[in-house]
């Protein structure tokens, strides 16, 4: 039986993070199994109350924001497991999901990483994740398959290759990440995971998805919908995966592209909904990719 660790971070709501604690202790019939929670400079630090309460999980204080992938690559230096499975602090497991992934790279060498099903908690009858589509590098558009569609069983079948692994729940082998490396820092917030998926895949495994597995996801209860701190990391990262993972031609074309059409496209659209503010945002995150190489160490975000 491979040792399984299961490694999650968490920033300001320790109480969003004992709830999955609790799922995974109610629900979990792995045995060998280990718990990492890295707390990402909570405000309070919620790791003294947390040794009491789950003196089995492991836990382990950052001083400062390192951001989903800087966390989560605290977490899997830590890990002593053969398969790290990575999920956001804001989902809950489900009977029989870490069996299922498990079996899944255990029958199937090829696969670095796999992601289950994923669905909304409050909304369960609804789907977010049954897989990517591609990446057009193009014009750095993919799309969710599934997402916002109730579940009728329409994706059950669905176990193979699939675009990227969602960042929500990932299981990875660890000689993967050993070849690939670990997830690129200066993302902090968004696309990480689809540049770590991309970066597996140029090591020769494949990325799957499998549809009988299902955890449900708690969405953006750190973040928030539409704040200015989610538009400029989609913006800035959006073109930071470009010019990490596509071909030069491909980049070319996206350069003109997100100049061009994008960019006047989203100008009106922030207008239009009231968000003006957002303007600053979308020309802050061009800015960066122009100023900064792609191993460039992220320094902060300003409002």
């Amino acid at each position: 039986m491979k040792k399984v660790s299961i490694v999650t971070v968490n920033y300001n709501h320790s109480h969003v993070t004992d709830e999955l604690l609790d799922s995974i202790a109610k629900k979990n019939t792995y045995s060998n199994l280990e718990i990492i929670v890295v707390d990402n400079a909570s405000l309070v630090n919620p790791v003294p109350t947390w040794i009491l309460k789950y003196p089995a999980v492991k836990f382990i204080r950052s001083e400062i924001n390192l951001g989903f992938a800087g966390g989560n690559n605290v977490g899997i230096k830590a890990a002593t497991g053969d398969y790290l499975f990575l999920i956001n602090n804001d989902t809950e497991i489900t009977d029989g999901l870490i069996e299922t992934l498990v079996s899944t790279l255990d029958n199937h060498p090829e696969v670095g990483m796999v992601s289950p099903k994923i669905k909304y908690f409050d909304q369960p009858d609804m789907l977010q994740y049954a897989g990517y589509t591609p990446m057009n590098y193009f014009t750095a558009r993919n799309s969710c398959i599934g997402q916002f569609e109730i579940d009728k069983g329409q994706y059950d079948h669905v176990t193979g290759i699939t675009g990227f692994a969602h960042g929500a729940a990932m299981m990875v082998k660890k000689e993967a990440i050993e070849k690939a490396g670990m997830m690129s820092e200066n993302f902090f917030l968004y696309y990480e995971e689809m540049d770590w998926s991309d970066h597996i895949k140029k090591q020769g495994y494949k990325v799957w998805v499998n549809m009988q597995a299902l955890i449900y996801h708690k969405e953006s209860i750190s973040v928030g919908k539409g704040s200015a701190l989610k538009e400029y990391f989609m913006t800035r990262n959006r073109i930071l995966f470009t010019r990490r993972n596509a071909k030069p031609y491909q980049q070319l074309v996206f350069y003109f592209h997100y100049l061009f059409l994008v960019t006047p496209r989203n100008i009106v659209s922030y207008i239009k909904n009231g968000n003006a503010s957002f303007i600053k945002q979308l020309f802050r995150a061009i800015w960066w990719n122009i100023s900064n190489d792609t191993d460039s160490t992220y320094l902060g975000f300003k409002e």
